[in-house]
């Protein structure tokens, strides 16, 4: 383990010094190991030093946190993703965009609210955003790309506000820090807080950005946090059943619905994608890295939690947050230490012992079965009915099945290949199992041609 640590302090030290970051603050969560943190420069703030309280600003990280609050207002009841806009929020232009398509970034909203925000360095406040969406271009048609919108964003915040009868940052405070305890996730920056600097791209002066409020825009782009806030929120997002037991912010399956693709980033390469609200990163061999990165001026943040793979612990998260608003290698080195988490300190294997067997009434089902000319191997695992290709994959995820309600006979898919589609069982006199339907393919113990001939006969 101690070789582990200083291979990740390592990586850390080396993207300071090559990329000139006063002050690089990161954090590492796992579940079988104490958090670790490391620090890295000088916070530029006299009366308090660099050290793991440092507080950074996280820039868009933030809208993961409006996303899930989207998605907890969505598991109330209080909307449906295909909603327009205008259904919750009076908007006097581009209501007809859905909240499905704000959270994807396919709505085709302009990117900023109205004006020149950046140079005036004044933001709109709450009423302005939504007054000003009348002066807002939708540059694209609904659903025709992604394109990044921090208005998008913005309006969401406000939306759910709206529904829950108060403020986005009464509401992120109710619903989101407080249940998981992320006490150093701030709207405000406190007396802690680093300062942000522009590195001069030819000697070695720095200057302080200015910090501007994001006044109606704080839904995309306003928090400020630690590196260990942040690592656990990363966790949070990939494996949400290990930091979040009791569902008090939000259902493993609503994490599971936002982490699926829904747009590609770049049509042409296909190395990153866009859920509800969450970047998604593969990294090949079916491991994925979802969050977000964030951008202020001064400041740069890479926030996020790695799925899948050999000797991932569940629950991994890293932060790296820095004060530089140029030294992209942040968000290249929160993916690599991901990685090296788990390369260089592998979680344990645990060891496999018998469980019970498969309920009675799926014992015949267990087994080889042929379906289009092709095997498959029907199993029972961990309480599940659970089904795979014969010449699949060993870390492909297997389909899974779970009994549909007072039809004995009838499973739903509700995971893997065919998600969604039914399983229908065929028993004999006897009760045994002799021929299933799975999306209405039908699969029989022997291989047969489409219209049911032994293919042994010839």
């Amino acid at each position: 383990m101690t070789n582990a640590r200083q291979r990740l302090e390592r990586a850390v030290r080396k993207v300071q010094a090559d990329a000139r970051v006063p002050a690089l603050s990161v954090a590492l969560h796992r579940p079988d190991r104490d958090l670790w943190t490391c620090t890295i420069g000088s916070s530029g703030n006299p009366e308090h030093p660099l050290g793991a309280d440092s507080r950074f600003r996280i820039g868009s990280v933030t809208k993961t946190f409006t996303a899930v609050l989207v998605m907890q207002a969505r598991d109330d009841g209080l909307l449906d993703l295909d909603d327009p806009v205008s259904a919750h929020l009076d908007v006097p232009a581009h209501g007809a965009a859905t909240i499905r398509s704000l959270l994807s970034h396919t709505a085709g909203y302009q990117r900023e609210p109205h004006g020149d925000v950046w140079d005036v360095l004044v933001a709109p406040d709450d009423r302005q955003v939504l007054d000003d969406l009348a002066r807002a271009e939708r540059v694209l048609p609904p659903g025709r790309r992604y394109h990044y919108s921090n208005l998008g964003l913005a309006v969401l915040g406000q939306l759910v506000a709206r529904l829950r009868g108060g403020t986005w940052t009464s509401v992120l405070q109710e619903r989101i820090l407080d249940p998981l305890g992320l006490t150093a996730t701030t709207v405000e920056p406190t007396a802690g807080a680093a300062v942000g600097y522009l590195v001069d791209a030819y000697s070695d002066a720095a200057r302080p950005e200015p910090q501007l409020h994001m006044g109606g825009v704080s839904p995309a782009a306003q928090l400020w946090s630690t590196a260990a806030d942040m690592a656990r929120w990363a966790a949070f997002l990939a494996d949400p059943a290990v930091i979040d037991p009791g569902a008090l912010v939000l259902e493993p399956a609503t994490l599971d619905e936002m982490r699926w693709p829904l747009t590609t980033t770049d049509e042409t390469l296909w190395s990153g994608g866009f859920g509800l609200g969450l970047i998604l990163v593969p990294q090949g061999r079916r491991v994925l890295h979802v969050g977000h990165d964030g951008a202020m001026p001064g400041f740069l943040a890479g926030v996020y939690g790695r799925r899948g793979g050999e000797g991932n612990p569940g629950a991994l998260g890293a932060a790296v947050l820095g004060s530089s608003g140029t030294a992209t290698e942040i968000n290249e080195l929160v993916h690599e230490l991901l990685t090296l988490a788990v390369d260089a300190d592998p979680a344990e294997i645990r060891p496999w012992s018998p469980g019970p067997a498969a309920p009675p009434q799926y014992r015949s089902v267990l087994g080889p079965w042929w379906s289009e000319g092709f095997p498959h191997v029907f199993s029972w695992h961990d309480g599940s009915l659970q089904s795979r290709a014969a010449d699949a994959p060993a870390d492909r995820p297997p389909s899974i099945f779970r009994p549909v309600p007072d039809q004995p006979d009838t499973l739903r898919t509700v995971s893997g290949r065919e998600a969604g589609e039914l399983l229908r069982l065929t028993r004999d006199a006897q009760g045994t199992v002799v021929r299933m339907h799975w999306a209405t393919y039908r699969f029989t113990r022997r291989q047969e041609t489409f219209d049911g001939v032994s293919v042994s006969e010839g």
